[in-house]
């Protein structure tokens, strides 16, 4: 139960500073994504299964409150999370090159496969110029902000990796 709480604590803390306190440090109106952030960072922390829970609750709050099409980022944001978690058997928690590789890789296809969903199958081709204009400028933006978040997020989860092993224990 600790768990969910804080996860959803988590997920709504990163939520109302991406849509509000980014928005106002927002670099040629690039804001990074902290929910790809979130949703990475505890797939390959996790698993498959939590990486697609958060990734989904995570696209559904946007949806909900920014977006045209309801499931669209969720279903994303899913797939991410769980394409996260195939790489936990890997994850070490000293080491922050995967982390940010796979954050970097994940940022970058959420920015892809927007466009292609957003823009291209509406007819806008302009491929190239989102590319340089908001898929690269957020992945880097996105990228930086990550060596902020990232060890915040680990030690939440270290922290509850120990208090569930505490219960554990009182139950032996």
């Amino acid at each position: 139960m600790r768990r969910k709480i804080a996860v959803f604590l988590l997920i709504l803390i990163c939520f109302l500073l991406q849509s509000t306190v980014f928005q106002g440090i927002a670099f040629g109106g690039i804001v990074p994504n902290l929910l790809i952030i979130l949703t990475s960072s505890f797939g390959f922390m996790r698993g498959e299964k939590e990486g697609m829970i958060i990734g989904f609750l995570c696209g559904l709050l946007c949806d909900i409150c920014f977006g045209d099409v309801v499931g669209l980022q969720a279903l994303i944001l899913l797939y991410i999370g769980y394409l996260n978690g195939k790489f936990s058997g890997i994850f070490y928690p000293e080491d922050i090159k995967l982390p940010m590789a796979l954050i970097i890789i994940s940022d970058f296809s959420f920015g892809i496969i927007s466009y292609i969903f957003m823009f291209l199958l509406r007819g806008r081709l302009h491929f190239l110029y989102y590319l340089r204009t908001i898929i690269l400028p957020e992945t880097v933006y996105t990228t930086i902000v990550t060596l902020i978040l990232y060890p915040i997020v680990l030690k939440v989860n270290v922290w509850l990796e120990t208090r569930e092993k505490q219960g554990a224990q009182k139950f032996i």
